[in-house]
């Protein structure tokens, strides 16, 4: 035990700390991030891949009742027949579209013989700094329109929702927290319109089909998690190896004579030494 004492010093303790540690958290938390990002996006991917070569389909089959969400189906389209409900628009804050910010424009319409869904117009452009510009009003009466089915984003915390210039705007299209301050109960999931839909503004594209770097990323924590405490028992051997070739050194030369001084020598060709 004393020979391996050293291994108990603070500074070694510390050291094993770190590395069980920082193993740990490869394991439970940087790698099942960025493999559950690549796992995210290879599966809407595969929904944006699918919706374009599937044909629209009544959006009341997906979303029948008036608290349905289809986060399964996100990016399929589908068709809706029905009227908007302009005097519940909202605003979204600090999009950006081609590099440039943005507004997009959500409104409440009400599907015959469905829910009431939220439609994502589309985007307009500030004219000067934030200002809101002027845009078309939504059509009235009754209208058909085609458009993709999408997951509700996030509410972005510390970011609540205001008016400005008798404006509504929120920070993200969450059904949710729409309804709350326009008082019109909606969908789980959100309508984006596709190109040439009554109502219509700025179209919004789709997003380009990559998988990013993902799975590289959590291959290579895992990687560093299981390098970490390797790495560590390298240099515990290498500090036994060290210790015991000093011991090894130290013990050879506690048994080695000294050296004959020149009248010992002397004494010993002449048999003189005792």
């Amino acid at each position: 035990m004393r020979r391996f004492a050293f291994l108990l010093k603070p500074q070694w303790l510390a050291l094993y700390v770190v590395a069980i540690a920082f193993a740990y958290l490869c394991f439970t938390v940087l790698a099942p991030w960025q493999l559950g990002k690549n796992t995210t996006t290879s599966r809407e991917n595969a929904q944006i891949s699918n919706s374009v070569s599937q044909p629209p389909v009544p959006v009341t089959t997906l979303l029948p009742q008036q608290d349905s969400s289809a986060p399964g189906d996100q990016w399929r389209q589908v068709t809706a027949t029905g009227r908007y409900q302009p005097e519940a628009q909202v605003l979204v804050r600090l999009r950006v579209v081609d590099g440039n910010p943005a507004y997009e424009v959500l409104l409440p319409f009400h599907v015959d013989g469905g829910p009431t869904v939220l439609v994502d117009r589309g985007y307009v452009k500030p004219d000067r700094g934030t200002e809101v510009p002027e845009f078309a009003a939504p059509p009235t009466g009754t209208v058909t329109i085609t458009a993709r089915l999408r997951d509700p984003e996030s509410v972005v915390v510390g970011k609540e929702p205001f008016r400005e210039n008798g404006i509504q705007q929120v920070y993200s299209i969450n059904p949710d927290q729409v309804a709350q301050v326009t008082g019109v109960p909606l969908a789980g999931s959100y309508l984006q319109l596709v190109d040439g839909q009554p109502g219509g503004l700025g179209v919004i594209g789709l997003p380009h089909l990559d998988a990013g770097p993902f799975l590289s990323y959590g291959i290579q924590w895992i990687a560093f998690g299981i390098i970490a405490p390797i790495g560590v028992g390298y240099f515990v051997l290498a500090e036994v190896k060290q210790r015991r070739r000093e011991k090894a050194e130290s013990d050879s030369r506690a048994t080695t004579p000294a050296p004959l001084t020149a009248e010992q020598k002397l004494a010993d060709r002449y048999g003189r030494r005792q």
